[in-house]
């Protein structure tokens, strides 16, 4: 068809569009809550492909424009919603000249038609922050939606591509988007009690059978650095409980990155004159940026927390004190996060052969079987869950700190609760392999078998809040 007649046949069926989402209104509230879930309220959210407004409206953006190719549908959308802006627009040919947090094409790339160019249009709106979401049919169910529409049981769509979800990623891949996540959902699109949750929300997220559903959701982001390396500012934040022999180390061997590096100390009521030894180190040192702080409340999590609430620059750094993990390695972590390759980057102790005494046995088993865990949660590569070298951009974790209402305070350690908020805003993760070296000084301060249940439960209620949404 050519456009001119989509806008027609879509100007047709706009006053009975909403009907027909109430009849299937258990798919689309079910579809409304899983992006409310993937788009924080008070976004700024574009929606290509709008329809009458409905399901922009579900997201609760602080700023909303939805575009739409037909005239009927932008007219219903503004008596529907007055509060956000509705304008007619093609993917084809993008006239909006702002950027956004998100952009939506729900159900929408099917009816382009060249799909490659109008995803090169998607740059024009996008920061290389912005998320891109993509909810598309799985070509699979085409008989059984054709069906459906024959029995009366679905409105009548225009014929569409049906892509799989690979061909879409590439498209995005040659126009300089990366894949984040690959998401799967809906076995059973209609409500059964009981039944539906059970296939909706666990059934699909097993092996073979996320083959089978009705929906492929796709998040990617634009390729490319969000700031000029020379520009980017660092905060490292060491926590240190009882590791005075290891402070004048830190301070020595943390090298100086991007246009200017502060390091934060965290001392976590020692009881070996640690907090005597950082601000000794802050007086012999006056020109390093050292600030040394006194935590408020006990362990590990809680020490990043006030160490990050303190810091002013641009990327925030994770150094335990035990210095196991090199100082000398975080210009790696530096260099990654700046030059746009991940947003949020993780040590991984597991690459490298260890020093003798670095993990013990029991240790490297529970990072294993946590790293396999999280991999299947986050639905990216996660090899060491349990390395206390992270690294992110501090507008992320201002926003995983607004959002962390969802998580609840349940890691006294710091890695999960970061980790699980930079996989619920879509973060791309990536892994710096580091050298593992034995302590110079102090003991361990990590309780196997307490710590190791307590992880346990955190990754089942990651389960919960993260993948059986």
């Amino acid at each position: 068809m050519t456009k001119a007649e989509k806008i027609k046949y879509f100007d047709s069926v706009a006053a009975e569009r909403d009907k027909w989402k109430k009849r299937g209104a258990y798919y689309h509230g079910e579809l409304e809550k899983y992006l409310s879930f993937l788009v924080p309220p008070g976004s700024s959210v574009l929606e290509i492909g709008c329809g009458t407004g409905g399901l922009l409206a579900a997201l609760r953006p602080a700023r909303g424009l939805g575009i739409d190719i037909s005239p009927k549908m932008i007219e219903i959308a503004r008596e529907n919603f007055p509060d956000l802006q509705f304008e007619v627009g093609d993917l084809d040919d993008i006239q909006v000249k702002e950027k956004f947090d998100y952009v939506i094409l729900a159900e929408t790339i099917g009816h382009v038609d060249d799909i490659q160019l109008a995803l090169r249009e998607l740059h024009k709106v996008c920061r290389p922050e912005t998320r891109v979401i993509i909810v598309y049919y799985n070509y699979l169910w085409e008989p059984v939606l054709k069906f459906a529409e024959t029995a009366g049981l679905r409105m009548k769509h225009l014929l569409q591509h049906w892509l799989p979800i690979e061909d879409i990623a590439n498209l995005l891949v040659l126009n300089d988007f990366e894949v984040i996540k690959k998401e799967h959902r809906f076995l059973l699109p209609v409500h059964i009690p009981l039944l539906s949750a059970f296939f909706n929300r666990f059934l699909v997220n097993m092996p073979f059978f996320w083959r089978l559903s009705l929906n492929k959701v796709i998040i990617a982001r634009p390729v490319g650095p969000r700031k000029s390396p020379g520009d980017v500012t660092c905060s490292v934040i060491v926590p240190c409980r009882n590791e005075r022999g290891n402070i004048e180390d830190a301070v020595l061997r943390i090298p100086e990155m991007g246009r200017h590096t502060e390091i934060i100390f965290v001392e976590g009521h020692s009881g070996d004159g640690t907090l005597e030894e950082c601000r000794r180190m802050r007086e012999k040192y006056p020109r390093k940026d050292i600030k040394v702080l006194v935590q408020d409340g006990k362990g590990k999590g809680d020490a990043v927390r006030k160490g990050f609430a303190h810091a002013g620059n641009d990327v925030l750094m994770i150094l335990d004190a035990d210095l196991t993990v090199p100082p000398e390695d975080l210009p790696k972590f530096f260099d990654a996060i700046v030059s746009g390759k991940g947003e949020f980057i993780n040590g991984s102790r597991l690459v490298y052969q260890m020093e003798k005494e670095a993990m013990r046995f029991l240790n490297l088993l529970g990072n294993k079987f946590f790293s396999r865990a999280f991999t299947y949660l986050l639905e990216q590569r996660i090899r060491d869950t349990l390395c206390g070298t992270k690294v992110l951009w501090r507008e992320d974790y201002t926003k995983i700190l607004q959002g962390r209402e969802y998580f609840g305070d349940f890691d006294p350690f710091g890695d999960f609760d970061l980790l699980f908020g930079a996989a619920k805003l879509n973060l791309k993760i990536v892994e710096i392999p580091v050298r593992y070296r034995e302590r110079a000084y102090g003991t361990t301060q990590i309780s196997r078998f307490m710590h190791g249940v307590l992880l346990l439960k955190m990754t089942l209620f990651a389960l919960k809040k993260i993948k059986f949404i």
